[in-house]
């Protein structure tokens, strides 16, 4: 009795020969068989289809916005939206009722969508439940945002941000420099983050108020807010003089009896001020630290250091009104 052959396997590219008649069926895994065009199969057209989107809205200049109060800040302000996507529950919350209906009337489209929508719109990002289409951030030029900073107060102040890459910490930035006074912000055009959806979502609606100016050379930036009068800070983890022990209130640089204005430079989350930016700055300040912990957070920098600047000229302002009302009662 013949022993039975081994199975020899088939080499790579030679046909797969099966018996005649009987022809071999190649089956689709994980794809989708296409119904054949006019054939009695053909899927029905879904009547929302959904819009594509990047795979990743931080790669590039993101036109998406969301949160409610992200949103309900554009809608507020005068940025343009071309297309609202909301969740029913919201469609008629008052929050949003009248301004949706405000929207809809100069133009823009407004579509009540289910939260997976909203879900793939954002890449499962924390919407809320709504999402706006607005126009690309419109920066401005740095010599419009002086003359801005100058008109909005006598004594204005501007962030000005040195490298930074996380979108969470130029959101919280803005957020806190706009709620605390501040006139605006200048950031750099190359290895930094620009506004995206991210840094709205994080600013809060604050961006809506707070304007911002995309530079190319930082040096030449601050060289150029020096030249307009102000005096330029910069943040560093140590070698600074004590932020609490330095003048924010211009006393000692007085124009005309009206306090200079500030320029605060904030460096990165690594590697803090660079050398050059280092160079421009007028002051180094330093916030104390008593912990094991050797830096803060960038955000966190920015708003003790605001919160510093500010706190000051309250303080003045303060001791000014009162003098004032002592000398109106006597």
């Amino acid at each position: 009795m013949a022993s039975a052959k081994p199975h020899k396997p088939r080499p790579s590219g030679q046909p797969n020969r099966g018996k005649p008649g009987k022809p071999k069926v190649k089956r689709a895994i994980g794809k989708a068989i296409q119904p054949q065009r006019g054939g009695s199969r053909d899927r029905p057209v879904p009547k929302n289809p959904v819009s594509p989107v990047p795979a990743n809205p931080e790669t590039e200049e993101s036109d998406l916005i969301y949160g409610i109060h992200p949103v309900i800040a554009a809608l507020k302000g005068e940025r343009r939206l071309n297309r609202i996507w909301i969740a029913e529950r919201l469609r008629y919350d008052p929050r949003f009722h009248g301004l949706l209906s405000q929207a809809k009337a100069t133009g823009t489209t407004v579509d009540e969508v289910e939260y997976r929508r909203l879900d793939h719109l954002t890449n499962r990002a924390n919407h809320q439940g709504v999402v706006a289409q607005v126009t690309p951030y419109d920066y401005l030029e740095l010599g419009e945002l002086i003359e801005k900073a100058k008109a909005a107060s006598n004594q204005p102040v501007i962030i000005v941000v040195d490298g930074i890459t996380d979108p969470h910490n130029l959101g919280a930035i803005a957020r806190t420099a706009e709620a605390l006074g501040a006139q605006g912000m200048a950031i750099p055009q190359r290895r930094a983050v620009g506004i995206t959806s991210t840094v709205m979502k994080v600013a809060a609606g604050s961006l809506e108020f707070f304007p911002v100016a995309r530079v190319v050379n930082l040096s030449r930036a601050l060289e150029e807010l020096k030249a307009a009068g102000f005096w330029v800070y910069g943040t560093v983890a140590s070698g600074g003089q004590l932020i609490h022990t330095v003048d924010f209130t211009g006393k000692a640089r007085q124009d005309k009896g009206q306090p200079l204005p500030i320029a605060l430079a904030i460096g990165s989350e690594g590697e803090g001020l660079s050398l050059l930016t280092q160079r421009s700055c007028d002051v180094l300040v330093t916030i104390p630290l008593m912990g094991h912990t050797a830096s803060l957070n960038a955000s966190v920098a920015a708003g003790m250091s605001l919160y510093e600047i500010f706190r000051q000229r309250w303080a003045t302002k303060l001791h000014v009104d009162q003098k004032d009302l002592q000398q109106k009662l006597n």
